[in-house]
């Protein structure tokens, strides 16, 4: 039977299958994905993402917990970094959150990066589909923790929560890593410790000066609200499972629900667009004429743009 079926079905075996398989890019996993398609689009993702050290991971389980004493069912998408020497990753996402296995509405899968920039595995979006598709109501990506280039998130999520948590260096990483503009919902987590105040202040200050900078008719109606948490106790996250409601609700009235989904459908577009025509060319100008290239680059006989170019033309 065809995994596509059986997904729709409930069945997580086929549900884990072809997860695998999409992480491999096979063309299995493409075939199912078009059969899926049509079934996407009810699931509301949630996007968790912020510098490391935040404790998301907690927070992403608490949040999990929260909605499923809700009635709603979690599919939870928790990348972690790969190691650029030996390509593995720890994976450790489902040892921190074990509390949560045995759960029938929860389904949780660890992702490496794979060498992917920007928080994300290249599979993420594809995924996500897949939990959409096999009916979860919430799906929770959580992002790698690598602080400035954490913001293809705001691209896959309609909804992304900005993780922040006082002692780590600076009043606000996000300042400097660029987080705040795709902050949907801003969090102060282990707001038991020293400092939580004083970080909640500042991330009230960065917002009004952003809403101030903004310019004439840009400020948006929904203003991210500062919450804090202490995710190890669960103290705050009911007022974040609100704030996420909340949002949808802004999202969904406001027209903006389907402006994210178009959004999200381009950069999807462009992103397999790109993976097809390299793969193409690759294919056809071959690896010896690559590396030759590669040879005069090194050795200062040709510039990176004139190979390109000379790639493009004559493959």
């Amino acid at each position: 039977m065809e995994l596509a079926p059986r997904i729709l079905e409930g069945d997580r075996r086929a549900l884990a299958r072809l997860i695998s398989l999409i992480e491999d890019d096979g063309p299995p996993a493409r075939e199912a994905l078009a059969a899926l398609h049509p079934h996407t689009g009810r699931a509301h993702v949630v996007g968790i993402t912020g510098a490391p050290g935040t404790g998301k991971s907690t927070l992403v389980n608490e949040l999990a917990k929260g909605f499923r004493r809700r009635g709603a069912t979690v599919g939870i998408v928790a990348v972690d970094p790969t190691s650029p020497f030996t390509g593995g990753a720890l994976l450790g996402d489902r040892v921190r959150m074990r509390d949560l296995a045995g759960d029938p509405g929860i389904f949780i899968r660890s992702m490496a990066t794979r060498g992917s920039l920007g928080g994300l595995a290249r599979a993420t979006g594809d995924v996500v589909r897949v939990l959409d598709a096999a009916g979860f109501a919430v799906v929770l990506v959580e992002t790698v923790g690598v602080g400035q280039a954490e913001v293809d998130i705001a691209r896959t999520a309609h909804t992304t929560i900005v993780v922040e948590a006082p002692g780590l260096g600076d009043d606000v990483q996000a300042l400097k890593a660029g987080l705040m503009e795709i902050a949907d919902i801003l969090v102060v987590n282990k707001a038991d410790r020293p400092g939580a105040a004083q970080t909640a202040r500042a991330l009230e200050v960065a917002l009004e000066l952003g809403r101030n900078n903004a310019g004439p008719g840009k400020n948006a109606a929904w203003r991210p609200p500062v919450l804090k948490t202490v995710a190890l106790d669960g103290s705050g996250v009911a007022e974040v499972l609100e704030a996420i409601a909340a949002h949808r609700a802004y999202l969904e009235s406001s027209g903006l629900w389907a402006h994210r989904e178009r959004v999200r459908a381009r950069d999807d577009l462009l992103r397999a667009l790109e993976q097809e025509l390299l793969g193409r060319l690759l294919a056809g100008v071959g690896a010896a004429a690559i590396e030759d290239w590669v040879d005069r680059i090194a050795r200062r006989e040709a510039d990176v743009y004139t190979a390109v170019q000379s790639l493009i033309e004559n493959r």
